[in-house]
């Protein structure tokens, strides 16, 4: 079994841009610059077998490169903040993409969570939470960051990834590449 995940690779300066952000906040645990990508579907523990019907079905999605940008920062649970994220603006494309990918999963044999797509750039994890002191810099963070100019990128592919747990965090491991028209090999 493998943990595992789809995602959108993020080009230098956007990573570079983000990890500089979530680095002036001095948080307990920043995501490491080479983690930061934006999730299409999480995957969870899957069979080998299973990631390769699925490589097969995501090398079939016809899709276009699009624009995308950013649209503030936010956490979830609010009340005691557990993820610090960049959010990314509204798009048609990039929905369009996530609902592909969630459908060849589906054809592939995996199963995904429900949950609504919020899509976002994790820049920081709290563990089981922020104190109340903390939370409240926090909530000061994101208020005086709100309009961080943060640089759009193209999106020009997609990638399966590997996720590894580690008590330091999360390795992730590129396992294959799929380039808006072309499969870049498992």
């Amino acid at each position: 079994m493998m943990r595992a995940f789809v995602a959108i690779e993020l080009p230098d300066e956007v990573t570079t841009a983000l990890s500089q952000l979530s680095l002036s906040l001095h948080v307990v645990r920043p995501n490491p610059q080479e983690n930061l990508h934006l999730t299409l579907a999480f995957l969870g523990d899957q069979s080998d077998r299973l990631l390769e019907e699925l490589h097969y079905e995501l090398a079939g999605i016809p899709v276009q490169g699009f624009e995308l940008g950013f649209d503030g920062l936010g956490c979830f649970n609010a009340g005691a903040p557990k993820i610090l994220y960049a959010r990314i603006a509204a798009s048609k494309a990039l929905a369009d993409l996530h609902q592909q990918v969630r459908r060849a999963a589906h054809r592939a044999g995996i199963v995904l969570d429900r949950q609504r797509y919020i899509p976002h750039v994790t820049l920081a994890r709290f563990g089981q939470g922020l104190p109340w002191r903390d939370a409240q810099r926090l909530e000061g963070f994101i208020a005086d960051h709100a309009t961080a100019p943060l640089p759009p990128f193209t999106v020009a592919g997609f990638s399966l990834f590997q996720s590894t747990l580690h008590r330091d965090g999360a390795i992730h491991r590129r396992l294959s590449g799929y380039g808006f028209g072309q499969d870049l090999g498992l």
